[in-house]
């Protein structure tokens, strides 16, 4: 917490040491400019009203207007004084306005310069252009954040590349595979069909590879509708009082079946009594998903652990499996859309990449956390979930 602290007040710290800069540069042009004007209008006034400017008109007129007159310097004073001295305080007016209007435009362009820039920055943004966005020092807090969206936006769309690409792959390996139980499934039909004196023995063989190969067909169909609800559809939650422990047991005795077929056992440490409020079909769905991606990840004659305990106002849920150990660069990827741990696809075990991403929305909607460990041969996945609130477990 306290680190957390310390790197908020860093962070607000440079803030504010970005925008003082700003404000003391500001602060310092304004300054000048006033200064700047009182001083031309102060010269300007001592040059008129201390004679210097009525001698340098009336000598300018009688030098270089009126030089071929004898009364020359006469004629000169005179125009001056028709023209120039009773309407001195016209043009005095005049260049006063004059004065605060090159004020204006020069204090106005320093602010202006500081707009041009962040524009500068953001058309940066909107044109994809690489590398970071550099402003001047005053606005080196703008900088940041404009790069900090400049990169959060690449991060971003790369990742929506990678998971468009995943899903085009992904979408390609089931068609191949598709078409593969397919074929089996017409072409030992055909045989029973053509074949009406073929044995007994051979057609419940062709029958039941046939039906083998139709329910491989039904997983995969499955699939394309799961990509299409994960895609086209949001969650929304019905929140009930669940018995968490018993729905538990019962899960993991409905699993029997799936453990045996890869010879796998159960190894359940359900504390009882414990109590969630929560979408009940939704957590069963997580559990489901948990359980399938242990199973079809386990080495054969493993056991794999069904864990629940309550701490403090929280539930923590694991599965455990005895499998081959996941990178660390790839488990950082497994609750990601279309992502398979598995690089080599496999008829048996490849899934859409859905189903941990799916079991991650649900339990974020929950309140929940979901994380995963890999090391020495063992993969865990860990579920926690918050408990009704102002109820114990």
């Amino acid at each position: 917490m306290i680190k957390w602290i310390k790197k908020d007040a860093a962070k607000r710290q440079r803030r504010d040491s970005g925008y003082q800069q700003l404000k003391t540069k500001l602060l310092f042009v304004t300054i000048f400019t006033m200064v700047t004007a009182v001083m031309l209008v102060i010269a300007l006034y001592m040059f008129i009203f201390r004679g210097h400017f009525a001698n340098a008109v009336v000598g300018f007129l009688s030098n270089f207007i009126y030089a071929k007159y004898e009364d020359a310097y006469d004629r000169a004073y005179t125009t001056y004084h028709l023209v120039v001295r009773q309407y001195i305080s016209w043009y005095f007016v005049a260049g006063m306005v004059a004065v605060f209007v090159i004020a204006q435009v020069i204090y106005l362009n320093s602010f202006i310069r500081y707009f041009v820039e962040i524009n500068r920055g953001i058309d940066a943004l909107l044109t994809e252009n690489t590398g970071d966005v550099i402003l001047p020092q005053e606005l080196a807090t703008t900088e940041r954040k404009i790069n900090s969206i400049k990169h959060t936006l690449e991060q971003r769309k790369s990742d929506a590349q990678l998971a468009e690409q995943r899903k085009n792959d992904l979408i390609v390996y089931l068609a191949h595979d598709l078409k593969t139980p397919l074929t089996s499934v017409i072409g030992y039909l055909t045989l029973l069909r053509d074949e009406p004196q073929i044995s007994q023995e051979l057609r419940c063989r062709y029958t039941g590879i046939a039906l083998e190969k139709a329910e491989r067909l039904e997983d995969l169909i499955n699939e394309f509708f799961d990509i299409t609800r994960f895609n086209l559809t949001t969650l929304t939650l019905e929140k009930e009082q669940i018995h968490l422990s018993r729905m538990l047991e019962q899960i993991a005795s409905e699993s029997v079946p799936v453990l045996e077929e890869h010879e796998l056992q159960w190894r359940l440490e359900i504390a009882p009594d414990i109590e969630i409020w929560g979408d009940a079909d939704k957590l069963a769905r997580v559990l489901d998903n948990l359980i399938r991606n242990a199973v079809s990840y386990s080495y054969a004659g493993t056991e794999i652990l069904l864990f629940a305990q309550t701490e403090k106002d929280m539930v923590k849920i694991m599965v455990k499996n005895h499998g081959r150990t996941i990178a660390p660069d790839k488990l950082e990827h497994i609750f990601e859309q279309f992502y398979r741990a598995d690089a080599a696809r496999s008829s048996a075990t490849g899934g859409a990449g859905l189903g941990l991403a799916i079991a991650k929305e649900i339990v974020e909607l929950h309140g929940g956390t979901i994380t995963a460990a890999s090391a020495n041969g063992c993969t865990i996945l860990i579920v926690t979930l918050p408990c009704k609130t102002g109820l114990p477990c």
